[in-house]
C-alpha cells in the first residue's frame, strides 16, 4: 500500500504527457518542488483540470510510486491565474515560476519557498503596474536566497511584498540586480 501525502500546491507549470495525461510542477509547503503525472486530466469534462491549472492553488493528495508522484486528488482552493488579471502581471508570475524551476532541478524540501510563491502571487493581484519589476526582483532574490545562491541581507520578512519594502528595493533595484545575476551565475544556469 502507498502512503498518501495531504497538502497544499501552487501550479507552476503543466506539460503535456501522452494522449490525456499531464505531467505538473507543484511548490508545496511541506515537500517542496514535485513534479507529479496528473492521470487523464487533459480529457474533456476531467474532474481535476480546474484544480491542476497553471497559477491554481490547490489542496492535493500525492501518492508516490515506484515511477514518482502521481496525483490522487485536487480540489481549487485559489485561481491566481484569474486574480492576476494583467498579462503583465502573468507574465512576471510566470518568469519568477521559470526561474524557481531553472533553479531547482530535482526535488527541494523548504516551506519558505511555497510562501514566497504564494505571497508573489497575492501581491502580483494587487500591485499596480509600475511595481511589477521592484516585486519580480524581490522575489527572485528571495528565491535564491532560499535555496543558498545569495547571502546578502533583504528587506522584510520572506513573504513580504508591502509597499514600504518595494520602496526600499526600488531605491537600490541595480544592486538588487547585480546579487541576481551573481545567484543565477552561482547556479550553474
Amino acid at each position: 500500500m502507498r502512503y498518501r501525502y495531504e497538502t497544499r500546491g501552487i501550479v507552476l507549470s503543466r506539460a503535456p504527457l501522452g494522449e490525456a495525461h499531464a505531467l505538473v510542477t507543484l511548490i508545496t509547503p511541506g515537500l517542496g518542488l514535485v513534479r507529479a503525472r496528473a492521470q487523464s486530466v487533459r480529457r474533456p469534462g476531467a474532474k481535476l483540470a480546474a484544480a491542476l491549472a497553471t497559477f491554481a492553488e490547490s489542496s492535493l493528495v500525492l501518492v508516490r510510486g515506484k515511477e514518482g508522484w502521481r496525483i490522487a486528488g485536487a480540489v481549487l482552493e485559489e485561481n491566481w491565474f484569474i486574480r492576476i488579471e494583467r498579462t503583465l502581471a502573468r507574465r512576471t508570475a510566470a518568469r519568477v515560476s521559470g526561474l524557481l524551476q531553472r533553479l531547482m532541478a530535482g526535488e527541494v524540501h523548504d516551506p519558505a519557498l511555497f510562501s514566497i510563491v504564494a505571497s508573489f502571487f497575492e501581491a502580483l493581484s494587487t500591485l499596480p503596474e509600475d511595481a511589477y519589476e521592484v516585486a519580480e526582483a524581490l522575489a527572485a532574490l528571495r528565491v535564491l536566497a532560499a535555496l543558498g545562491l545569495d547571502a546578502g541581507d533583504i528587506p522584510g520578512d520572506m513573504s513580504e511584498f508591502t509597499p514600504s519594502v518595494l520602496s526600499d528595493i526600488r531605491a537600490v533595484r541595480a544592486d538588487y540586480i547585480t546579487r541576481i545575476n551573481r545567484g543565477i551565475t552561482a547556479s550553474g544556469l
